[in-house]
């Protein structure tokens, strides 16, 4: 399983398809790089594939795979399954690693294509896996600099990975895509492309003894007619103490400066996810106040707006970088269930 080469392909699995998975949530662009990959193999790399994606409420901050299969052009597609053995697997958040099982399935010589700041040796710690090859891509913050989205970062990287894939052809994929409605992008989609494509680097890990497929595991429904728990309550609903809104941030998140805040709460009112953690104290003559203690960092998404409506200051967007700033910094609301 998977050593067999058809045409390009450098292997396939045992019905003659090479499989790429996607790992995202809402709002990274995992759906539109799973359309422009599938497309591009297809019209611009004339293979046989196949690519949808699945996901839940259209919104961001909600599951999100794309699913890819690509197979000689002789060979007929009738699976329409989602892939649970995939070659490649593209992470387009590593903090997504908290919440989802992103390497189920996965071969020994699978390659996990990771959107992050972390080392290769950081992320294969992470991931529990005993083999196979790492490629990692700052996606995010290329896409900063370059002001476009980490998801044609994403497609530069995968393609340095999948090189039975033309770049060039990509390159005009993401041309016709944009070149109609938003004209003012292809030129910096096409910077980001290219600088996924140069950037990303890769370890490879050789299995230290003989190593089985992972199992894959795929999500039971808490909810169901036999699994619901009694009463029908509903345990983890989408507001609880939870909640962690982290994997929605896109590289920024505000910085609080305590010195420079002069507790008029505009940050508070424009904030959509009441991040702001506020204690009642007396000011300079005695008079009960209430004071900005900080941020609830869990319930970020990344928004910005709190910065923008800060008159003095007191808050400014900071990238957020691989050193840990959010969780240290945290201030939770009341006392943090989530710990408990």
């Amino acid at each position: 399983m998977g050593g067999l080469c058809l045409g390009k392909l450098p292997k396939v699995n045992e019905l003659g398809f090479y499989e790429i998975r996607l790992e995202s949530i809402g709002g990274l662009g995992a759906n539109l790089a799973g359309k422009l990959l599938s497309e591009d193999g297809v019209v611009g790399n004339g293979l046989n594939g196949v690519g949808f994606s699945s996901y839940g409420s259209e919104k961001k901050g909600s599951p999100v795979k794309a699913h890819i299969r690509f197979c000689d052009p002789k060979t007929n597609i009738r699976d329409n399954t989602p892939i649970e053995r995939p070659h490649v697997i593209g992470i387009f958040h590593d903090a997504l690693f908290k919440t989802i099982n992103c390497t189920s399935g996965i071969y020994p010589d699978s390659t996990v294509l990771v959107n992050s700041l972390k080392s290769p040796d950081e992320l294969m710690k992470l991931m529990n896996i005993p083999s196979g090859s790492i490629a990692v891509v700052d996606a995010t913050g290329i896409a900063l600099e370059e002001q476009t989205k980490a998801n044609t970062a994403m497609l530069g990287a995968l393609y340095r990975i999948l090189d039975f894939l033309d770049p060039e052809s990509m390159k005009n994929t993401i041309r016709r895509t944009f070149q109609n409605k938003y004209p003012h992008l292809v030129e910096p989609n096409i910077r980001t492309f290219e600088r996924g494509f140069s950037e990303v680097v890769f370890q490879t890990y050789e299995a230290k003894e003989e190593t089985v497929l992972q199992s894959f595991s795929r999500h039971e429904p808490v909810l169901g007619y036999e699994t619901q728990p009694l009463g029908g309550m509903v345990t983890n609903p989408g507001n609880s103490i939870l909640k962690d809104l982290s994997i929605s941030r896109v590289g920024m998140l505000p910085h609080f400066h305590d010195d420079k805040c002069i507790n008029c709460a505009a940050c508070d009112t424009v904030c959509p996810d009441f991040c702001f953690v506020w204690e009642e104290k007396p000011d300079k003559k005695g008079r009960t106040q209430m004071f900005l203690k900080g941020i609830d960092y869990q319930y970020c998404k990344g928004c910005l707006k709190c910065v923008h409506a800060c008159p003095v200051d007191a808050l400014t967007r900071e990238r957020e970088y691989n050193d840990g700033y959010a969780e240290k910094n945290r201030v939770p609301h009341l006392f943090d269930l989530a710990t408990k």
